[in-house]
């Protein structure tokens, strides 16, 4: 079965699902995290099929996620590193895992702790200052590529969420 693509939606979250959005990606992305490099402690460590691993490999390297890197000294072989772009996952990877510690129904397998001072990390969430803020308390406005039917309906929402209409 093919994946629709979102590559034409008008959408930040469409788009970056393009490039993460398939499950093995953000594993992938998450073993880069804790220093999984090499293709067959990918597949070691995740159990994915050998096809399916390089397809996800090549399609992070294409999308600037991971860079291949040849192992100096090695001949042929190479590892993945996380790029700039890679790395910026790295909070989206912890809203996921403290989501899925909150609501996953297990115990939470892993503890995030601040390397420096000892301390638990926070919970990521949308805040100003030091409020934390939820889709209500969010005013949703038209950006630079939003088209006049994405303003319309950016305006109904905010009307209807902020309690405006």
């Amino acid at each position: 079965m093919q994946r629709k693509s979102f590559d034409g939606m008008n959408c930040s979250i469409a788009r970056a699902l393009e490039q993460v959005g398939e499950w093995w990606s953000l594993l992938i992305v998450r073993e880069c995290t804790l220093g999984t490099t090499r293709f067959d402690d990918f597949q070691r460590r995740l159990g994915i099929a050998r096809n399916v691993l390089t397809a996800r490999l090549n399609s992070l390297v294409e999308d600037g996620i991971l860079d291949k890197v040849l192992v100096e000294g090695s001949g042929r072989r190479s590892e993945y590193r996380l790029t700039r772009k890679g790395e910026e996952l790295y909070p989206v990877l912890v809203a996921l895992l403290q989501w899925g510690d909150k609501w996953g129904g297990h115990k939470p397998p892993v503890k995030l702790v601040d390397h420096r001072s000892g301390k638990p990390v926070e919970p990521v969430g949308v805040r100003v200052g030091s409020r934390s803020l939820g889709p209500r308390d969010v005013r949703l406005e038209p950006g630079p590529g939003a088209t006049a039917k994405m303003a319309d309906a950016l305006e109904m929402r905010n009307r209807a969420m902020l309690g405006m209409g």
